[in-house]
């Protein structure tokens, strides 16, 4: 989306500005969020955030939440879309054990895929736990490594940025 769009995100962490100024060399504009400790940010944290991204010029807006895979669950960033990301590496059994996420998010990104081979990694499984949850789900299996799966990611975010357009 680079040269295309212009991006800003919002970096939360308990502490430090690591995310935030590696997004600031890639090229985008960011701020970083402090949650003095807390596992989340809600709706007033991400409204501060949006404020000190001054969003003006900007076409969309990442923010990534703090935390795991039930912290921030319970709290409502006013995000049109929201989406989680899920390693390989965590394995394929985490819809069962965390799913409230699984059934609140819009798209699901399954990162490091290119490290299937080394993992006990089953994909279908995976589908079949998720489908239970959260029929409409999309699963966007990627790799940043290999870049696999980042053009159906980058059509995703197109096609939702439409839908808020024209909705």
């Amino acid at each position: 989306l680079k040269g295309e769009m212009n991006i800003g995100v919002i970096e939360a962490d308990v502490d430090s500005d690591v995310d935030a100024r590696t997004v600031q060399e890639a090229g985008a504009k960011a701020v970083q969020m402090h949650t003095g400790g807390l596992c989340h940010l809600d709706a007033t944290m991400a409204r501060a955030g949006i404020d000190e991204l001054e969003v003006e010029g900007l076409d969309l807006v990442f923010l990534e939440n703090i935390g795991n895979l039930i912290c921030p669950v319970g709290y409502d960033t006013g995000a049109m879309k929201n989406i989680a990301i899920l390693s390989v590496p965590e394995g394929d059994d985490k819809p069962l054990k965390y799913p409230m996420i699984f059934a609140k998010v819009d798209a699901l990104l399954i990162s490091k895929i290119d490290t299937m081979p080394y993992f006990d990694f089953d994909m279908e499984q995976l589908k079949k736990h998720i489908q239970r949850l959260n029929p409409t789900l999309k699963i966007l299996p990627i790799s940043s490594k290999t870049g696999e799966g980042m053009e159906d990611w980058i059509d995703w975010i197109r096609k939702g940025m439409g839908e808020e357009n024209n909705g």
